[in-house]
C-alpha cells in the first residue's frame, strides 16, 4: 500500500499543485516556462513548467507583515 505526499507550502500549508495566490511575472524558456508567485503566506517562490510538469524549485520565507 502507497501514500500519495502532496507537497505543500512549508510556511502555511498551501499547496504547490493548487493555483498560486498572485503571480508576480511569467517568462517563456526554451523547454516551457518559469513563473514568479506568491504564496497566500508572503512566501516568494518559482516555478518552472517543462516536460516535466510544474514544480516550485525555489521559496523564500514570508514576509514579516504577513506572518501571524
Amino acid at each position: 500500500m502507497s501514500s500519495t505526499t502532496r507537497a505543500v507550502c512549508p510556511h502555511c500549508g498551501w499547496p504547490d499543485d493548487a493555483e498560486p495566490f498572485q503571480v508576480v511575472s511569467r517568462h517563456g524558456t526554451a523547454t516551457g516556462g518559469t513563473a514568479w508567485t506568491r504564496c497566500a503566506c508572503g512566501s516568494l517562490q518559482v516555478r518552472v513548467t517543462d516536460g516535466r510538469g510544474t514544480r516550485v524549485v525555489s521559496r523564500s520565507r514570508p514576509t514579516a507583515a504577513r506572518v501571524g
